[in-house]
């Protein structure tokens, strides 16, 4: 180990490793974006991002002429990501900018605190830190936005150009409002738009009961006395050790005997049996850290018990709630198996029983992903929306002194 805490070391090992990074993160964006071919070089990446970490440790300045260096290596064609012949110009300059740009400031921030020579543990730690949040980051994102990007991209696609190259994720802006073709046709042809309204429905409707039993059932557990208690507690969550694909045939049958199959209404008194455990088990933990003595006081001026779980502890209770409300919202969107296996009838079809059925050989690749794009975007500006009251504390301050 004493080896590697030297900054001659150190610093190359962590310029080629994140240059080789930067290439294959800038190869890959630039063949997204344009459909043309990018490659990282493994060998350059590895050379140029060593002489980038030996230089960096000396100061911005010949970091930033080091740079300068990369770039034009990489307009000569020998830096860490070539070209296509056909690839355009602009494309070419942009792709070996922000591998030059991205290569320099990473590695500068990594080594700029690694002076040439031995290095103290402080300094060796901090400059590892560094490169592996800077990778943490390249990487975590990659793994979300890419598949995104691709679903939102293969949606704006026509059939020819999907035909032609399946792998050409740019678009065509010129194009205007055609681009959204498949939307359109989602909704005018396949009825999309009853499928969004039975999925909006049926979640708020899941969220409103889970609650309704949740709420009190939380609160009981955490705050009254009786007995097997503790044993209720522990067992709440036992459920999910079932995997629904077992409990499956049963709901079938049961529902099917009962008259409940292929109706919205059973989907309704199915779904929150699935939510309720785990409502109850979160919002048991948030109610046990409220303050139990604001609860006292409320007693002593005369509320009943449920008055005071109505006026102080839900009050209190708000980012809790708006953090289940928002977790059941999203199972009762996303629950395909349920869904696929009780509907038959289109006319009631939920958003991704819907989706399910754009699956077919008949239907262009295309209208699954425009599909899919649809299902995915409420949520996530649901998420966006709410997050603040998932994070926000509101019982700061709730009890004086």
């Amino acid at each position: 180990m004493t080896l590697f805490k030297n900054g001659y070391l150190t610093g190359p090992l962590l310029g080629a490793l994140w240059t080789f990074v930067i290439a294959v993160t800038v190869a890959v964006c630039m063949s997204f974006s344009t459909g043309e071919p990018f490659k990282p070089l493994l060998l350059l990446s590895l050379i140029w991002g060593a002489g980038l970490g030996l230089v960096s440790m000396y100061g911005r300045l010949p970091a930033a002429l080091a740079g300068g260096v990369l770039l034009l290596a990489g307009v000569l064609d020998i830096g860490p990501v070539t070209v296509g012949e056909d690839v355009s110009g602009f494309s070419t300059l942009l792709a070996h900018l922000a591998t030059a740009g991205f290569s320099a400031l990473g590695t500068y921030v990594f080594t700029h605190d690694c002076p040439p020579g031995q290095l103290t543990r402080h300094q060796y730690e901090a400059a590892i830190i560094r490169f592996l949040t800077g990778f943490g980051y390249i990487f975590f994102t990659a793994i979300v936005v890419i598949p995104f990007y691709v679903m939102v991209m293969t949606s704006l696609k026509s059939q020819s150009e999907l035909l032609r190259n399946p792998l050409d994720f740019s678009i065509d802006l010129s194009k205007g409002l055609d681009l959204l073709r498949s939307y359109q046709e989602l909704f005018a042809d396949f009825g999309f738009g009853g499928y969004l309204w039975t999925s909006f429905y049926v979640s708020v409707l899941t969220v409103f009961i889970t609650l309704a039993f949740a709420i009190p059932g939380a609160y009981a557990v955490a705050r009254l006395r009786f007995r097997g208690r503790a044993a209720f507690s522990r067992s709440i969550l036992l459920i999910y050790m079932v995997p629904m694909i077992v409990l499956a045939l049963p709901i079938y049958i049961g529902f099917s005997m009962a008259g409940l199959r292929n109706s919205v209404f059973g989907i309704v008194l199915i779904y929150p049996v699935t939510t309720i455990p785990v409502a109850l088990y979160m919002l048991q933990g948030y109610f046990r850290g409220l303050p139990s003595e604001v609860e006292e006081a409320g007693l002593m001026d005369g509320l009943s018990r449920l008055m005071v779980i109505w006026k102080i502890t839900l009050p209190l209770s708000l980012p809790a709630l708006a953090s289940v409300s928002l977790y059941v919202f999203m199972i009762a969107w996303n629950e395909f198996l349920l869904a696929f296996m009780l509907l038959d009838d289109p006319s009631k079809f939920t958003l991704t029983r819907g989706i399910a059925s754009l699956n077919s050989s008949e239907i262009p690749r295309q209208h699954l992903m425009a599909g899919s794009v649809i299902a995915t975007v409420p949520i996530m500006a649901l998420f966006l929306g709410l997050e603040r009251f998932m994070t926000k504390g509101l019982t700061a301050g709730s009890v004086k002194g």
